[in-house]
């Protein structure tokens, strides 16, 4: 990570820790890198969510990109996934998103990614942040080579009708609620659904520039919960604020996570000879019950660090073809290069028609055990970690749980916290077992006061 930018983008406070100028130098320098510096003009195509302050950023961004001598494409309030997949197959240079994601409507970011529909590459991101910090010099356009910005929201239209090619079954008389967290996907899941014949029920999809995400979508899952029940539906699907993750609610209102959505669509490639060696890419945030669940038919899994970057990473690496995060970031490396939520609800729709069974039954091989988490700040996250006698105090838990559970202990990527989570079979052994643990850390002073 840089200085400015993250595993998932430019993230912070709008006009705080963020600011316009922040907008218009990445921009002018995006321009630049990818149009005058190879004697060519950059064509870069741009997407926001909901955001009131994503008006804002997007023109910061355009004024940057012009003076720069780009054209910038402007797909409006659309989706990650979109600017991901029209970034690829229309040839751009590279792709913006303005988006938080899950975060409150105060926030923004600014996600870049590169002519595949991929994470920009850490090597282009420096020079971002060095050019931000003034290291770097780009020149303006002048005269014919001034850039425009064209408007483009036939590309989101385009983005719909590939979502729509996915489905391999009618969605007729399947009642199916979505939660659009009043962000990016409210004027493009609905209209695939209805396309694809499905009784659609919608909430949260009324955005207004600061109730993204408020009280909603699928950080807050527990009001599609109770509109699937009360309205007896057949399923509902919950997205974050630009719609890269989704979370289900089965028949019952009973949760399904990524890890489900990993077991469920993993089994159905496996029974179809289409789970390239036999693997599916986890985070070490997966809970234990997953790997339980595809030890039982037979699949197995890689685990990486904690981001959907890093999955992505081990795809392109190992040729795996379906990855994810139990928060719901999952990505079928043959149809996308990032997470998809609706994309994702697309896919869990295939298997409940194919097998014919009603999603509760799908994801009840996969019995999540309790966890506990517990953060700790501390004075340094190295030292701590290090510690031979915390090291023991961790080996001592992995050693007492054996198959029955696990133990996690590791470092945060903002914050001077290290964070320890037990997964066992009752609340009481995992509260026991992090405190243990927790308490050597203390010993050994390396609490922070």
């Amino acid at each position: 990570m840089g200085k400015y930018f993250g595993t998932d983008g430019f993230r912070g406070e709008a006009n705080k820790n963020l600011n316009y100028e922040h907008a218009i130098k990445i921009g002018r320098f995006l321009g630049w890198y990818y149009g005058a510096r190879l004697d060519k003009k950059a064509k870069i195509v741009i997407g926001k969510d909901t955001r009131r302050s994503s008006y804002m950023f997007e023109y910061a961004l355009c004024t940057g990109l012009m003076a720069s001598g780009a054209d910038a494409y402007i797909m409006h309030v659309t989706t990650t996934p979109s600017v991901s997949y029209i970034a690829r197959v229309d040839d751009f240079d590279c792709g913006i998103m303005i988006s938080a994601s899950h975060n409150p409507f105060y926030d923004n970011g600014i996600k870049l990614l590169n002519s595949n529909g991929e994470k920009m590459d850490e090597e282009t991101i420096l020079l971002i942040e060095d050019y931000i910090d003034g290291k770097i010099e780009v020149p303006l356009a002048e005269r014919e080579a001034i850039g425009r910005t064209v408007d483009y929201v036939a590309g989101r239209n385009r983005y719909v009708g590939y979502l729509i090619s996915m489905s391999k079954y009618s969605f007729k008389d399947v009642k199916v609620g979505l939660d659009c967290a009043n962000g990016a996907s409210w004027a493009i899941a609905k209209a695939v659904f209805d396309a694809l014949g499905a009784k659609t029920y919608v909430i949260n999809a009324d955005p207004d520039g600061y109730n993204i995400n408020t009280d909603c979508g699928s950080t807050h899952i527990e009001h599609l919960q109770k509109f699937v029940v009360e309205n007896r539906l057949d399923i509902g699907f919950a997205y974050d604020g630009d719609a890269d993750r989704c979370l289900c609610v089965d028949e019952k209102g009973n949760v399904v996570t990524g890890d489900h959505t990993l077991y469920i669509y993993g089994k159905y490639m496996k029974e179809r000879g289409k789970l390239i060696n036999n693997k599916v890419v986890t985070t070490v945030m997966s809970n234990f019950g997953l790997y339980k669940a595809l030890d039982a038919i037979g699949i197995e899994y890689e685990k990486t660090k904690v981001g959907d970057k890093y999955v992505y990473e081990n795809m392109v690496k190992t040729g795996n073809r379906i990855g994810g995060e139990q928060s719901g970031h999952i990505i079928f490396s043959k149809y996308a290069t990032t997470g998809d939520g609706i994309l994702t609800s697309l896919k869990l729709m295939e298997v409940m028609l194919a097998k014919e069974k009603p999603m509760s039954e799908l994801a009840a091989p996969v019995v999540f055990y309790p966890q506990v988490l517990k953060n700790v700040r501390v004075k340094s996250k190295p030292d701590a970690q290090n510690d031979p006698d915390v090291q023991k105090a961790v080996s001592d838990v992995a050693d007492a749980l054996g198959d029955s559970g696990r133990i996690l202990v590791r470092e945060s990527g903002t914050e001077p916290v290290i964070r320890v989570m037990v997964e066992a079979g009752t609340k009481e052994i995992c509260e026991k077992y992090v405190d243990q643990v927790i308490d050597v850390i203390k010993a050994k002073g390396h609490i922070a006061e």
